[in-house]
C-alpha cells in the first residue's frame, strides 16, 4: 500500500474512532500517534496524517455544513460513520489542502477506493456523488476562472 494511501487510511481510522468516541483534539491526536505506531511504523511523513486529523477536526463544523448542503435527503447523523468520515477526509483534502500537493481527482479517487475498502454496499457511489457535487460548486469554478484569467492575461500579453 503507497504511504500516501495509507496515511489516508490510518487518518480515517482516527477520525472514525474520533467520531464515534467523541474524543477531543487531544485525545484524537495521541490517537493518531498510536495508529502510525500500529499500522504505519515505516510511513517516512509521519506528519501527513497528523495534519489530516487535526484539518478535519479544526475546520469540522465548516465542513459538515457543505456536506450537508450537498447531501439531497442525508443529514450527517442519518450517515453511517464510516461514510460520514470518508466524506470528512475528502472534504478537507479537497477543500483546504494545497492542489499541488492534493491535486482534487486525488482526493476524489482515494476518498472512492476507502469506501470500497471499509463502506456498505451503496457507499462508493454516495461518497463519490456528495464529493463531486462538492467539486463543481466550490473547485471547478475557480479553476475555470483561473484558466479565463490566464487565457485573458496571455491574450494581453500578445
Amino acid at each position: 500500500m503507497a504511504s500516501r494511501h495509507l496515511s489516508r487510511v490510518i487518518a480515517f481510522q482516527t477520525l472514525f474512532e474520533w467520531d464515534f468516541r467523541h474524543l477531543t483534539l487531544e485525545e484524537a491526536e495521541k490517537l493518531v500517534d498510536e495508529n502510525l505506531k500500529e499500522f504505519g511504523p515505516d510511513i517516512e511523513d509521519k506528519d501527513y496524517p497528523k495534519n489530516l486529523v487535526k484539518g478535519v477536526i479544526l475546520h469540522k463544523k465548516e465542513i459538515d455544513e457543505i456536506i450537508e448542503t450537498n447531501t439531497k435527503s442525508f443529514t450527517l447523523s442519518q450517515m453511517s460513520p464510516v461514510d460520514r468520515n470518508i466524506l470528512r477526509l475528502g472534504c478537507f483534502e479537497l477543500l483546504f489542502e494545497d492542489k499541488n500537493t492534493v491535486p482534487s481527482k486525488v482526493a476524489i479517487d482515494e476518498a472512492i477506493e476507502m469506501a470500497k475498502a471499509f463502506g456498505g454496499d451503496h457507499s462508493q457511489k454516495f461518497i463519490n456523488g456528495v464529493l463531486a457535487t462538492i467539486y463543481q460548486k466550490f473547485i471547478e469554478n475557480k479553476d475555470e476562472g483561473l484558466k479565463n484569467e490566464s487565457n485573458n492575461d496571455q491574450e494581453n500579453i500578445e
